[in-house]
């Protein structure tokens, strides 16, 4: 790594160009390159094991398209201070119908009001301290970031009468199925207490929460925030901060964000629920240390697939799953749906060891993969929720297969490669860019006017 010039007094010294064939002529590297396991070309994979036809609805029973995204961007907070950072985050849940699309797409010119019947968006927004600051109130880098998250989950309500953190009570604790939850349901195991020296494990009962979503902790009486369950402290450094839990908790909040609509129309409208198709931006799991979210995830899938025949989708946009739905792209006839078995995924996909005990995702998904490829040739990966992970999933597996798949294919957008047009809008009215959104958002963290 070179040095950079920190007052423009001295030159930049970059990094040796001509270094890399030390490298490149190094015998043990070599035979390292050699030992890479390479999957078999795409021409070569009996793509018809695995697929199956696309069955395009004569009747469509979706009705409306909520869409789900969310994104951020950096921020230094003080110029000669590089190391000084904050992220901003921006999440939308965008609902539209289909009638209304339909309606758009027949038009011969597209009016701004038109325009503006798509874009019912919500957006929430989020300030995260991310590396080298802390709030006024709190002593460590640690304990800002789980402040402004338990405050963000506190605050927001999408404009309905309770909040993003009293849904993943309802979440956690499975209170959606009243009187009919076990004593295990009240309770949830938290593996890492934020506040105890000895990082150790805590069980959290649900009838010693407090109002306001806190319980106490038994070595130290602080305050244990509900949003600690992400266990997002466990990925936080106070030297090398906190950029590495922005992925996992993106998708954390998307995920709450569809629970708590869910939750909404359940209360006010639960009949309607068949009728919304809920796409999420990415797949249908939860990562790293938030994985064990996908447990009551699963849980709750299952009671509304019982209950309410619920449709919702994860589509993702990059990733080996859609490398490799690239890479086949010209041997998969149009209107084929590849369900990948745990043997294909492990042999073309994911190189790695297949598990007999356990599916691909046992420990993080709560759906399975699918890769389709609609009659007009576009390639989707699609990521469905099921009830049980399977090693051989079949299209009986896969709940509303055909359902969605049809709105899939109803959605397409011809603005990027493999795009759902709810997806591609809702990331474009959430989306931060590095220009001019970044340099606004900078002079805004260092306590500048962003208009000066």
């Amino acid at each position: 790594m070179g040095y950079s010039s920190k007052n423009n007094r001295r030159p930049f010294e970059a990094a040796s160009k001509a270094a890399h064939h030390h490298i490149i002529n190094d015998p043990e590297v070599q035979k390292l390159i050699e030992r890479i396991y390479k999957p078999p070309r795409s021409e070569e994979i009996p793509l018809e094991n695995v697929t199956v036809d696309f069955e395009p609805l004569e009747t469509n029973r979706i009705e409306a398209i909520i869409a789900v995204d969310g994104g951020y961007t950096e921020a230094v907070i003080e110029k000669n201070f590089p190391s000084r950072t904050m992220h901003f985050m921006q999440f939308g849940a965008l609902l539209f119908k289909l009638e209304d699309l339909a309606q758009l797409d027949e038009s011969a010119f597209i009016a701004p009001e038109d325009m503006a019947k798509l874009k019912n968006i919500t957006r929430l927004k989020l300030a995260l301290p991310t590396r080298n600051v802390r709030f006024q109130d709190e002593t460590t880098l640690t304990r800002s970031v789980l402040k402004a998250i338990y405050k963000f989950f506190l605050k927001n309500t999408l404009e309905e009468n309770q909040s993003l953190m009293d849904t993943l009570a309802w979440f956690i604790f499975r209170r959606y199925k009243q009187n009919q939850r076990t004593e295990e349901d009240k309770h949830w195991t938290l593996a890492t207490n934020p506040l105890s020296p000895h990082r150790t494990s805590i069980r959290l009962a649900e009838q010693k929460m407090d109002k306001d979503y806190t319980f106490v902790c038994p070595e130290t009486g602080g305050k244990i925030y509900l949003t600690d369950i992400f266990r997002l402290q466990e990925a936080i450094d106070e030297d090398l901060g906190a950029t590495g839990i922005l992925g996992y908790l993106v998708n954390v909040i998307e995920h709450l964000i569809i629970i708590h609509i869910i939750r909404q129309l359940l209360r006010v409208q639960p009949d309607t629920l068949k009728t919304v198709l809920f796409i999420k931006d990415g797949p249908t799991g939860f990562f790293g240390q938030t994985a064990n979210l996908h447990k009551p995830m699963g849980d709750l899938i299952n009671w509304l697939l019982d209950k309410h025949d619920i449709v919702l989708a994860g589509v993702e946009k990059s990733g080996p799953f859609v490398d490799h739905a690239q890479e086949i792209q010209p041997n998969l006839e149009p209107g084929k749906v590849l369900i990948p078995t745990d043997d294909y995924i492990y042999r073309y996909i994911v190189p790695g060891e297949n598990n007999p005990k356990f599916s691909y995702g046992s420990f993080s998904n709560y759906g399975h993969k699918v890769i389709f490829k609609a009659r007009n040739g576009q390639m989707y990966v699609v990521s469905i929720p099921t009830r049980a992970l399977k090693k051989q999933p079949t299209a009986d597996d896969l709940p509303n297969l055909q359902v969605i798949l049809s709105n899939v294919e109803a959605l397409h957008c011809d603005m990027y490669d493999s795009a759902l047009f709810p997806v591609a809008l809702v990331n474009k009215l959430v989306s931060l860019s590095a220009h001019p959104s970044q340099r606004i958002l900078e002079k805004f963290a260092s306590g500048k006017k962003p208009w000066t």
